[in-house]
């Protein structure tokens, strides 16, 4: 029934019905476009300083590239489960839209905890991010990523949780909208830092 009566009010592409939720998507790619900045200002740092590691173990001899990988993949199998829950909302099927969130979300835990270990692992190596600007480049860079995931996190179970009081409406239609456009960036981001980071790092070091 629940269903049935999303199919009858909700028009096609909810989150955009509304003047007010085309204002938000706006506003929200403005906001990416400043993330984008900052980003870039990281990856410039980051690139300007990889190689200077203090004496310390530089990338080519820390990166565990099997767990980088499964992490990838993790990340990138979230943002497909993603594009299934914007689908599932056009289609104006609350049930599986949240299971796609909630698989989504899964993902993401799993990722957050295989950087963690990864993480731990590089510390007890004597990759600190105090213990040189690599360190600390690498660190603030994929850190800051990561804060960016767990902050999806938390944004997509808060939308979750308001669907299950209120439902499928205009209103709540662009929030799980945005909280899906924002996970692509962070999955985007994601992969140029996989690029920039580990890969560049492990050709650097052979080609060394």
């Amino acid at each position: 029934m629940a269903t049935q009566h999303a199919h009858a009010v909700l028009p096609d592409e909810p989150e955009k019905a509304t003047l007010e939720g085309k204002n938000k998507i706006l506003g929200f790619w403005l906001f990416l476009g400043g993330e984008t900045v900052l980003f870039g200002t990281l990856f410039a740092t980051f690139i300007a300083l990889r190689d200077q590691a203090n004496g310390g173990p530089t990338g080519q001899e820390l990166f565990d590239m099997p767990l980088v990988a499964a992490a990838t993949i993790l990340l990138l199998t979230s943002s497909m489960t993603s594009v299934m829950a914007v689908l599932a909302l056009h289609k104006k099927n609350l049930k599986q839209l949240q299971v796609w969130m909630t698989i989504t979300v899964i993902l993401g835990l799993a990722f957050l905890a295989l950087e963690i270990y990864e993480f731990m692992h590089y510390v007890h190596m004597g990759h600190t991010i105090a213990a040189s600007a690599f360190g600390s480049a690498f660190y603030t860079l994929v850190g800051f990523h990561g804060g960016h995931v767990a902050f999806g996190i938390l944004w997509i179970i808060t939308v979750q949780l308001q669907a299950v009081k209120k439902g499928l409406t205009v209103v709540t239609a662009p929030k799980f909208y945005l909280a899906c456009l924002y996970w692509h960036f962070i999955d985007v981001v994601w992969v140029f830092i996989f690029t920039v980071v580990y890969l560049m790092g492990m050709i650097g070091g052979k080609v060394g």
